[in-house]
């Protein structure tokens, strides 16, 4: 059996999250998943709006993913990759060369794939907050106008 594996947050789950993990599951005949715990985000810097809980149920319904297990720590890879016997270590292509060593540690053939253009998480985040951040302009501006007018009387 050809397994592959990858990890990831996998916050605001996301066609761009789907359409990655249909190309990491055409690689072989089995996908693996790391879903980065809450705990392990927080070791990254990273804060994610979905619990780990919930992501990893999420990813568990996916029909490209076949078994999902908690990301706890940058080391694990070595012993997940031996633990499921993995033949492809997969990610996006916005890690290009952060895991080659995987391949002379393991044996396994580290690759990258193309990642969907014009989506990520970290877009929607920031789109969020965009509207956030216009929300309460808005606001501030119509307090300030009905102080203005308050004043007048």
């Amino acid at each position: 059996m050809n397994n592959v594996i990858t990890y990831g947050t996998f916050d605001l789950f996301h066609v761009g999250h789907v359409r990655l993990l249909q190309r990491l599951r055409s690689l072989g005949d089995r996908l693996i998943v790391g879903c980065s715990t809450d705990e392990f985000n927080d070791i990254k810097g990273k804060k994610s709006v979905i619990r780990y809980n919930e992501r990893a149920e999420i990813l568990s319904s996916c029909k490209y993913v076949d078994l999902v297990i908690p990301e706890t720590t940058w080391e694990q890879k070595c012993s997940d990759i031996q633990k499921h016997d993995v033949r492809i270590f997969a990610m996006g292509d916005d890690w290009v060369g952060k895991f080659d060593h995987l391949s002379a540690e393991t044996g396994c053939i580290v690759t990258y794939v193309s990642r969907t253009s014009n989506i990520s998480t970290t877009d929607i985040k920031g789109y969020l907050r965009k509207i956030d951040s216009d929300t309460i302009a808005s606001m501030k501006n119509k307090i300030d106008h009905l102080r203005a007018q308050l004043e007048k009387y």
